[in-house]
């Protein structure tokens, strides 16, 4: 009974760590690139999973920011509106 409890816990433990990688932005993603890590989940299931929430995953770190388009006009010189009402 206890090597079945075992067995679905290390199941459970590495579909959701194969889940939460696929998922991961890839700024977030540190040492290996994301598919290396899933193969890394799959091959070994505990250490890999273990290597991925200690090594390879940077919760902690911010996502950097992109700049964010332009939304119309900045200036009324810019405004073909404002400029055809001259």
């Amino acid at each position: 009974m206890l090597r079945v409890v075992a067995a679905v816990a290390l199941l459970v433990f590495t579909v959701y760590t194969l889940v939460d990688c696929v998922q991961t932005e890839d700024e977030r993603v540190k040492g290996l690139p994301k598919l290396v890590w899933v193969f890394v989940i799959l091959l070994f299931p505990l250490v890999g999973g273990i290597a991925w929430w200690f090594a390879g995953r940077a919760a902690g770190l911010p996502l950097p920011r992109r700049p964010e388009p332009r939304r119309g006009p900045i200036g009324p010189d810019d405004d073909p509106d404002f400029l055809g009402r001259l």
